[in-house]
C-alpha cells in the first residue's frame, strides 16, 4: 500500500498539466448558455485549483485504503487525469448558479422569482460594466436623486404623486410604518394577518417599526364598523394587507378600499395598503382576475401602496411605494431609507422593465413573466409536443414519453386560486427486466422517477422537475424553447451516470 501511495502524482505535477491541457480546459459551452456562464479552469484561482487537486488526491488515497487499486499503473497522471479534470470541473462550478425550471411555476421564490426582459438584462449589464449618473444630475452637474430615473415613470404607470423604491416589499411595509405610525395603533383586519413565505408576518415586521397592531373584526368577517369603532388618540392609520396565497371562502367578509376610505378621511387617517406581489395590469382577459392593480389602489384611495417588483411586475427584485406626496417626501427622509435603499443594477433592470408597461402589448410579450403567465394553451402544446419529440428521439427506449394535460401556477403568492391550464411533458423510466423488476418497478439501471428527479439536480445545468402520477412531469411554461436541448443533455447525464 505505502508503493502505490509513493506513486500518486505530485500536486504540482496535476496542476501543471491542468494548465497545460488546453484542450481539457476548453472553454466550450452548453448549447444555450450565455457568453461568460462557463468559464475555462485556466481563469480560476490557482488557490482554488490547488484545494481541488488536493482534495482529489485525497480521495484517490481513501480508495487505495479501500483496496480499490492493485497496480502502479493506474495511479500514474496519465491514469487519473480523466478523473481528476471530471472532479475539479465540477468542483469548481459557482455555488450560485443557472438552473433549468421546469415546475410551471412562474414566478417561483425558491429559483430566483422572475425572469427580466433582454431590456432589463441589457440596462444591467450596462450599469455593472461603466459609470453612471445614479446620483448625478446630469442638467445641473450637481448631486441628484436616485429615484428620479424611475419615480416618474412609477407616477404615470399608477397614477399616484409620487413614488420611492426600496430593497423588496417587506421593506417598503416597515419603512412605510416606521414612518408613519411608529409608536401608535394601525387597525387590521383580523383576517387579514397571515404568515406568508419564509415566515414573513405582518404582527411581526409592525413590531420592528415601532408601530402597534390593533387587530378588528373575526378572523373570516370584519366590518366598517369594527374600524370605526377601533378608532382612538392613539391610532396612526388603517391597513389593508394582502394574503398572498391564502384565501378563506364561504361565510366572509373584508371591507372593500373605498368604503375604507371614506371613514379614513372621516377620522382624518391615511390608509396604507400592502398589495404584497403587485401587477400593473389587469389580466383577466387571460383568466387571472381578482388581483387588484396598484393604480386601482390609487384611484380607490389608498395613501401609500406598496408591492414587489420582482413577482408580477416582472422586474428585479424591489419594494416599490407610491402614493400622496406628502408621506412619500417624509418616507424619502426616513433614515431607514439609506439602510434600504435600492443598487445602481436594480434601479437601471426595474427602469427598463417600467418603460415596457408604457405600451401594455409590449410588455405582454417581452416581460417574460407575463409572456409565461398568458401563453395560450395552443401554444403550450406545441411546445410540449417539440420537446416530447425530442426526448424520445435523443434518449431511445430508456425512457417513456408522453404529453398529457396538467396546471401551471403564477407562484409568489400572486393569483393562488388560478390554476393555468398547460400540457406536461411525463417522463416514466422504462422498468427494467429480468428478477429485480418486481421489486423495483419503474426503474431504468436501477433509477425510479424519484431518482431521476434527484439525480438531474446534480447535471449541468440542475434541471427542477415534479412528480405528478408517478412520473416526472416538464412543464414548458417555464422552459423556453432553447432550453430543450439542455433538458435533452441533463437527461442524458442523470441517466448515464456522467
Amino acid at each position: 500500500m505505502s508503493t502505490l501511495f509513493r506513486h500518486l502524482p505530485a500536486v504540482d505535477q496535476c496542476l501543471a498539466a491542468l494548465a497545460a491541457d488546453e484542450g481539457g480546459l476548453d472553454k466550450s459551452q452548453n448549447p444555450g448558455q450565455s457568453p461568460g456562464q462557463s468559464l475555462g479552469l485556466h481563469a480560476l484561482p490557482r488557490p482554488l485549483l490547488k484545494d481541488l487537486v488536493n482534495a482529489f488526491l485525497d480521495l484517490v488515497r481513501e480508495e487505495i485504503r479501500a483496496g480499490a487499486f492493485a497496480d502502479q499503473a493506474q495511479l500514474s497522471l496519465g491514469a487519473l487525469y480523466p478523473r481528476m479534470l471530471a472532479y475539479v470541473r465540477q468542483g469548481a462550478r459557482p455555488r450560485f448558479r443557472r438552473v433549468l425550471n421546469a415546475t410551471g411555476v412562474v414566478v417561483h421564490t425558491n429559483m430566483g422569482r422572475s425572469l427580466l426582459a433582454p431590456e432589463a438584462v441589457a440596462a444591467v449589464a450596462q450599469a455593472a460594466a461603466h459609470y453612471s449618473n445614479l446620483e448625478f444630475d446630469l442638467a445641473t452637474g450637481e448631486r441628484g436623486s436616485r429615484y428620479a430615473h424611475v419615480e416618474s415613470l412609477l407616477c404615470r404607470l399608477t397614477g399616484a404623486e409620487a413614488a420611492l423604491v426600496v430593497n423588496n416589499n417587506a421593506a417598503a411595509v416597515l419603512i412605510v410604518l416606521d414612518t408613519l405610525c411608529m409608536g401608535r395603533e394601525v387597525i387590521v383586519s383580523r383576517g387579514q394577518l397571515v404568515e406568508i413565505g419564509g415566515s414573513f408576518r405582518i404582527p411581526e415586521v409592525m413590531a420592528k417599526s415601532g408601530a402597534v397592531l390593533r387587530e378588528v373584526g373575526a378572523t373570516n368577517r370584519t366590518h366598517l364598523r369594527d374600524y370605526e369603532a377601533a378608532v382612538g388618540p392613539e391610532t396612526a392609520a388603517f391597513m389593508k394587507v394582502h394574503t398572498s396565497n391564502f384565501r378563506q371562502v364561504g361565510f366572509v367578509k373584508e371591507v372593500p378600499l373605498r368604503e375604507l376610505k371614506t371613514l379614513a378621511v372621516a377620522c382624518g387617517l391615511p390608509v396604507i395598503e400592502d398589495l404584497g406581489s403587485g401587477s400593473l395590469l389587469r389580466l383577466d382577459a387571460d383568466g387571472l382576475p381578482g388581483e387588484p392593480t396598484a393604480a386601482e389602489a390609487i384611484a380607490d384611495g389608498a395613501d401609500v401602496v406598496s408591492f414587489s417588483g420582482d413577482k408580477v411586475l416582472g422586474g428585479p427584485q424591489a419594494g416599490i411605494i407610491v402614493g400622496r406626496r406628502e408621506i412619500i417626501e417624509r418616507i424619502k427622509k426616513n433614515p431607514l431609507n439609506r439602510a434600504l435603499r435600492i443598487d445602481k443594477m436594480t434601479l437601471a433592470a426595474l427602469e427598463a422593465t417600467l418603460r415596457l408597461y408604457l405600451d401594455p402589448d409590449l410588455a405582454r410579450g417581452r416581460v417574460p413573466t407575463l409572456a409565461m403567465m398568458t401563453r395560450p394553451l395552443k401554444s403550450l402544446r406545441s411546445q410540449a409536443a417539440c420537446l416530447a419529440g425530442l426526448l424520445k428521439r435523443g434518449l431511445g427506449g430508456g425512457i417513456e414519453v408522453s404529453v398529457r394535460p396538467g396546471v401551471s401556477r403564477v407562484g409568489g403568492g400572486a393569483f393562488p386560486e388560478a390554476d393555468l391550464p398547460t400540457a406536461l411533458v411525463a417522463l416514466t423510466p422504462v422498468q427494467r427486466p429480468g428478477a429485480d423488476a418486481g421489486l423495483n418497478p419503474g426503474t431504468h439501471h436501477g433509477l425510479s422517477v424519484d431518482g431521476l428527479r434527484q439525480a438531474l439536480l446534480a447535471t449541468d445545468p440542475p434541471l427542477v422537475a415534479r412528480v405528478e402520477d408517478g412520473a416526472l412531469c416538464l412543464d414548458p411554461r417555464t422552459l423556453a424553447p432553447a432550453e430543450h436541448p439542455l433538458v435533452l443533455s441533463a437527461l442524458r447525464q442523470a441517466l448515464g451516470g456522467t
